[in-house]
């Protein structure tokens, strides 16, 4: 990559990055989380989300997530391989993980954790659970219980031939 294209690069994922920021400050005005998200595929946008969860009472409905689910049925796939995600803040534990099983390539935010602490959004006590804690000091309990089945679901699957592994 020659240093004009990665500037261009720069260039564009700085507007990129305006524009989750806007995404988020509107979602606060609309009565929404302060939090706004965009996947990006090359120099275009395929998606945009913003933060919804008091507004559907989903708590799984954050900007990243409404982005990410957005750009997937905008592409007709599971997987955002070769796409970036922008988003406002720092992305917490779950938006992370649903990053990282969509494969997107990069992950670029402007707040951090700490930043979103400071207005009252403690994801901070997440990552410090799963950095941190043992399970048996979890506030809820998370405990297997060991079934002869267990793997049944996991044995239909492995014997499914038309099976589209993710």
């Amino acid at each position: 990559m020659t240093a004009t294209q990665e500037m261009n690069i720069q260039e564009l994922e700085r507007a990129w990055m305006d524009e989750a920021i806007r995404l988020a400050t509107t979602s606060v005005a609309n009565g929404g989380g302060p939090f706004g998200a965009l996947v990006a595929k090359g120099a275009e946008v395929v998606a945009i989300g913003h933060n919804q969860v008091t507004s559907t009472l989903d708590p799984t409905a954050h900007g990243e997530v409404s982005a990410m689910r957005a750009a997937c049925k905008e592409l007709n796939t599971f997987s955002l391989e070769g796409c970036v995600l922008i988003t406002s803040c720092e992305p917490c534990p779950m938006c992370l993980s649903s990053a990282l099983w969509a494969r997107v390539d990069r992950i670029v935010y402007a707040a951090d954790r700490h930043d979103a602490a400071v207005a009252g959004f403690d994801d901070l006590k997440f990552y410090d659970l799963f950095e941190l804690k043992p399970k048996s000091n979890w506030p809820t309990r998370v405990e297997q219980l060991d079934l002869p089945n267990r793997n049944a679901p996991f044995d239909a699957w492995l014997a499914k031939t038309d099976r589209i592994d993710y």
